[in-house]
């Protein structure tokens, strides 16, 4: 047991004293708006290594260690075939967003997604509904990952669930309170590193106890022929459900948040070339690594009845303690660096976008740097903590929390974003009607499971979105000239 441990408090100790660092940063932060721009974007210094490993540190999750291999133990091949379109995540991100948000950001002085829309929509409506939808859909997101996490102590270490959650959820809202943004990304580097490592890990002791691939594969089609198609054992992933999932997962990561606020932290565009193709070979290989484990594994050690308990199982049947512990190191930092990020995001929305914007009005003569800084770690500690007692009665399954919180972040965030880039004509009536029926759409598909075309929620929710967007930007009143210089390109 002391080797699991070993690595495993050496890496917890690494993130804190990380957060030590980051702290002492940003207390030599001239004023307030020094302050926040230090502790919510880390002074727009991210060069291409650590960019990427933040956007896909963020981006991969409890769901990508944890819950979809878990699927894929269950219905084979397919669902692996399914969470290879996630690869392009960083590539997409940036090459479509990157370079635009860098420039408008500097122009319009933005630190958050908010600020950006604040500046492109001039719209207290917009600002109010894009603050309530980061803390109601990331809340749900941060919720799936605190689980994940101690769970996944909980059946490795063979101490109880409570134990892990509370060792897990103090490290994780301890260094992001104390922190900020720029301990939030090296530790990201860290954890994108570790991920790495135990993806490769795990693969590997899955399919040497398995006698290799083919065999594998072979013990596989003897046990359901269907678990080596696109389709999935039972027919799992009909056409309609891969066409949501490019939805979801697909074009629709252009909606997140907590991967876009990236964009407005990266130093140059060096680096943004750089971490668009590290970003993609990063993400690449620990997904396809944990999901071919999670599936060949139910070959190595079929009848494990919860699929978020099979990779865990394998890692601790399979492994030496010294490796479970570097194993379980890295989907903790997968889980760890997800909720980082929305942590520093729930703050900066309440903090800096309704705050110190309305409060404060804009005025950094108005509050003190030190006045501030109690604010942001107080802010920061508290969401941590409701998010931590949420945990203490998890559900069934969390891929499926996690898919929930994902698609209610697109619903919302899509069009705002997207069209706010590209199109001129995109004005606040287009926005607040679209983050409005976007929203209202995905509940009620959600709620009542009705399906179109077979479709999960996020297809028709987000068809909505984009009509409603257009509708309302084409009938509504045109946005000021002077405000749009700040967009042109």
């Amino acid at each position: 047991m002391n080797n699991i441990f070993f690595p495993l408090v050496c890496y917890l100790l690494l993130v804190l004293g990380i957060a030590v660092w980051g702290s002492r940063k940003s207390e030599k932060s001239g004023d307030a708006d020094s302050f926040m721009k230090e502790y919510f974007i880390g002074g727009r210094s991210m060069g291409g290594l650590v960019l990427a490993m933040s956007i896909i540190t963020a981006y991969t999750s409890a769901s990508s260690f944890i819950g979809g291999p878990g699927v894929a133990y269950n219905v084979g091949l397919g669902w692996i075939l399914l969470s290879m379109i996630q690869v392009p995540t960083a590539f997409l991100t940036l090459g479509v967003l990157g370079k635009r948000f860098a420039i408008i950001s500097r122009r319009t002085n933005a630190v958050t997604i908010t600020d950006f829309l604040r500046a492109r929509y001039n719209s207290d409506a917009v600002v109010i509904l894009s603050s309530a939808a980061l803390l109601v859909f990331f809340m749900a997101s941060m919720l799936a990952q605190f689980i994940g996490g101690a769970r996944l102590f909980e059946s490795i270490t063979g101490y109880s669930y409570r134990t892990g959650l509370i060792i897990f959820g103090i490290t994780v809202i301890l260094y992001t309170t104390v922190g900020g943004f720029r301990a939030v990304v090296l530790t990201d580097l860290i954890q994108g590193f570790m991920m790495l490592i135990a993806s490769f890990a795990v693969l590997f002791a899955v399919s040497k106890a398995g006698g290799g691939v083919a065999k594998i594969m072979d013990t596989l089609y003897k046990t359901d022929p269907a678990l080596l198609t696109p389709y999935g054992a039972g027919n799992a992933i009909p056409l309609p459900y891969m066409l949501s999932f490019w939805v979801l997962v697909g074009f629709g990561i252009l909606g997140l948040p907590q991967t876009t606020q990236k964009c407005l932290g990266f130093k140059d565009s060096r680096s943004l070339h750089r971490a668009m193709v590290i970003g993609t070979l990063a993400v690449g290989f620990p997904m396809l690594a944990m999901h071919l484990a999670g599936a060949m594994g139910r070959a190595v050690m079929p009848g494990i009845e919860i699929g978020d308990l099979a990779i865990s199982t394998l890692t601790i049947k399979l492994m030496p303690p010294f490796w479970a512990g570097i194993f379980i190191a890295g989907p903790l930092a997968a889980i760890m660096s997800t909720i980082d990020s929305m942590l520093i995001m729930c703050s900066a929305a309440i903090v800096k976008d309704l705050y110190f914007h309305y409060a404060a009005k804009n005025d950094a003569s108005r509050v003190t740097p030190a006045s501030l800084r109690r604010m942001s770690f107080s802010v920061t500690a508290f969401i941590g903590i409701i998010v931590f007692f949420a945990a203490m009665q998890p559900p069934a399954l969390l891929v499926w929390i996690n898919l929930f919180a994902f698609g209610g972040l697109e619903a919302v965030f899509f069009c705002p974003i997207l069209f706010g880039l590209y199109w001129r004509k995109a004005n606040a009536s287009g926005a607040v009607l679209s983050m409005l029926t976007g929203c209202a759409a995905f509940f009620f598909f959600t709620i009542t499971k009705v399906s179109v075309c077979g479709t999960t929620a996020i297809v028709p929710s987000l068809s909505v979105s984009v009509i409603a967007f257009v509708l309302g930007s084409l009938f509504a009143k045109a946005e000021d000239e002077t405000l749009l210089k700040n967009f042109d390109f």
